[in-house]
C-alpha cells in the first residue's frame, strides 16, 4: 500500500496522515459546527453537517490544486473580502445559539439535514486560509520526480478526506451522547449552547484579526 502512494510520487503516507490528524485535532469552526448540529439535531444533523463539510474541504482542495491560493495571495483585497464574509456567518451561527431560547437545543425537531448540511458546506466553504492551507500543504507530501499531476492529488484528497470522515465521525457519536446528557439538565444544556455560540462569534473575530 505505502509502495502504490509513492508510486504516484507521494512521499510519505504515514505522515501525511499524521499531519491531518493533527490539524482536524485543532480546535475549529468545523468541530463546532459538527457538534452543535449532533447536539441539536442528533446523529442526523451531525453526520449532515459533516457531509457538508467534507464537501467544502472537497471544493476548497480542488480550488488550492488549480492554484486559486495564489489567485488570492495575489489580490487582499479579495482576500480580506472572503474573510469578512466568513466572520460575518460564522457571527451568524453563534448570535442564533446565544438568543436562542432555553431548551431549545434538546427539544425535538423536523427533519433538517439539509440546514445542517447547508451549514456544514459553508462553514467550511467561505474560510480561505483553508485554500492557503492546502496549497502549502499539498507540496510537503508531493516527489516531484514521480509526482502524477491530478491523480497524485485526487489520492490526497482522498487521505484527507477518509482522516475527516473517521474524526469527523468520532465527534459524531461522542457529542450525540454527551448531548442525550445534557438535555438532562436544561441549565446545562443552554450554557453548553451558548458558549458554542460564543466559541462560532470568537472564530469568526479571530478569521479577521490573524
Amino acid at each position: 500500500m505505502i509502495d502504490m502512494f509513492q508510486a504516484i510520487g507521494i512521499t510519505d503516507i504515514r505522515q501525511l496522515v499524521a499531519a491531518t490528524m493533527v490539524f482536524l485535532m485543532l480546535p475549529g469552526p468545523g468541530t463546532f459546527c459538527v457538534l452543535t448540529c449532533t447536539g441539536q439535531h442528533g446523529l442526523r444533523g451531525g453526520f449532515a453537517s459533516l457531509a457538508g463539510l467534507m464537501l467544502g474541504d472537497a471544493v476548497l482542495m480542488f480550488l488550492a490544486a488549480v492554484g486559486v491560493a495564489a489567485l488570492l495571495k495575489a489580490n487582499p483585497l479579495l482576500f480580506q473580502g472572503m474573510q469578512y464574509l466568513g466572520a460575518a456567518y460564522l457571527a451568524y451561527l453563534g448570535f442564533k445559539l446565544l438568543v436562542a431560547k432555553g431548551g431549545e437545543g434538546g427539544a425535538i425537531v423536523p427533519f433538517s439535514n439539509a440546514a445542517d448540511f447547508r451549514r456544514g458546506f459553508l462553514v467550511t466553504l467561505i474560510n480561505p486560509k483553508a485554500i492557503v492551507f492546502y496549497m502549502a500543504f499539498f507540496p510537503l507530501f508531493i516527489d516531484p520526480a514521480h509526482h502524477q499531476g491530478s491523480l497524485t492529488f485526487l489520492a490526497m484528497g482522498g487521505v484527507i478526506s477518509s482522516c475527516t470522515l473517521f474524526y469527523g465521525s468520532l465527534l459524531v457519536l461522542l457529542g450525540n451522547a454527551a448531548a442525550r446528557r445534557l438535555a438532562r439538565n436544561r441549565r446545562i444544556a443552554t450554557f453548553a449552547s451558548k458558549a458554542a455560540g460564543v466559541f462560532l462569534i470568537g472564530f469568526g473575530i479571530k478569521l479577521t484579526t490573524n
